[in-house]
């Protein structure tokens, strides 16, 4: 028997729960899917900071900013920047508070604890979405289950199963490739990674490749960057599953960098996992599609380095949300209010993160990266 709902969020990510908490904060029902089983199902991520136009003028129009701000990481602002010999070029403590840091999973708890828990359907992971007229879709789920709904908000990352009903696009290799790892209890288990580190975050460049780190309440996670071909990862060129191996293959790409910087991967704790990094055109955008939409990497997946991925998201969901208060009865002037603000931002930034790209990784790197912050630093 199909079920119906009047709006329908793909996707429990911080930008598919912030659009739920704003419609709440307004009286405004919503159901939530996501494919994981439990909140606690899937590792969420390390630090992120939080811009205050967008992160946290989400946070805020969420009704929540007193929450957030009792669970920043004092001094997780703070920034290094060296080369591959472990050169010290630049460092900032990061006082000035503009930008403050939380982990990813607390911030979703905030988030999660501030709707009501039927709100998300836990272990729902969709598989096929059609459109039926008039504005409603169908959502059928991997057990079979199958629901109408009015308005479908795609929410779901950016391998989104919403997007094609309104885009053709698909997101595209970057060049660029992530190794995530974690260094655990560093003070005591690997005080020199965590001098390296410092208490923020960590840039170490070089042509092509590099590491960088967060520092998060003494655990460090690390991403080890290499501009490498799109199948570079594939179980035929490295087996991640042999973690020992896995080390030594990439390592290989640091040969010359200083000791410290390759005891980063090299003592890592536990597994380490390739993140090939894709992104979708810039200036991604589609007409106006009846009674249903997009928000986050669903919308504009782009790389990290414009720092905004995790703050866009935030920041549709609350826009969107707060289209939809003001035209309850216009769902379509509500979507067409929101892709207007949309699209501009998102162009902008998917542009910023793809020029930082090239610009962290060049033959003369770290430079490029010093003059970016120096710019910023005088605007």
């Amino acid at each position: 028997m199909s079920t119906h709902q009047a709006i329908t969020i793909i996707g429990a990510g911080l930008g598919g729960l912030t659009l739920a908490r704003v419609l709440h904060v307004n009286g405004i029902g919503s159901a939530v899917y996501d494919l994981d089983a439990s909140p606690t199902a899937r590792y969420q991520g390390g630090m992120l900071d939080m811009h205050e136009d967008s992160g946290q003028a989400a946070i805020r129009a969420a009704g929540l900013y007193d929450e957030f701000h009792a669970q920043i990481h004092p001094g997780g602002e703070a920034m290094r920047i060296l080369d591959k010999n472990a050169t010290l070029l630049v460092s900032d403590d990061g006082k000035d508070g503009e930008r403050p840091e939380i982990n990813r999973s607390t911030l979703r708890d905030i988030l999660l604890g501030a709707i009501p828990a039927e709100t998300i359907r836990w272990g729902s992971k969709v598989t096929a979405v059609r459109t039926l007229g008039d504005g409603r879709h169908e959502v059928t789920l991997a057990d079979g289950e199958a629901f109408t709904t009015d308005l479908l908000i795609g929410a779901d990352g950016a391998w989104s199963k919403v997007r094609p009903l309104v885009s053709d696009a698909v997101p595209i290799y970057s060049g660029l490739s992530f190794v995530e790892s974690t260094l655990l209890d560093v003070d005591t288990k690997h005080p020199q990674s965590a001098e390296v580190v410092g208490g923020g975050m960590l840039f170490a460049l070089g042509e092509g490749k590099g590491f960088l780190a967060h520092n998060d309440h003494g655990a460090l996670h690390i991403y080890t960057a290499l501009v490498v071909p799109a199948d570079w990862s594939i179980d035929d060129e490295i087996d991640f599953r042999d973690t020992v191996a896995a080390k030594a293959a990439v390592l290989e790409h640091f040969s010359g960098w200083d000791p410290s910087l390759q005891a980063l991967l090299g003592d890592a704790d536990g597994e380490l996992v390739p993140r090939p990094i894709h992104a979708l055109p810039v200036g991604h955008r589609w007409e106006r599609t009846p009674g249903v939409t997009l928000l986050g990497d669903a919308a504009h997946v782009m790389s990290p380095f414009a720092g905004e991925g995790a703050n866009l998201a935030m920041l549709d969901g609350a826009e969107l949300g707060a289209s939809i208060a003001r035209h309850r009865d216009d769902v379509e002037t509500a979507l067409a209010e929101y892709e207007a603000s949309l699209f501009p931002r998102s162009e902008a930034a998917a542009a910023e993160s793809a020029a930082s790209l090239e610009i962290c990784f060049r033959a003369d790197a770290p430079q490029g990266l010093i003059d970016m912050m120096a710019e910023f630093v005088n605007d």
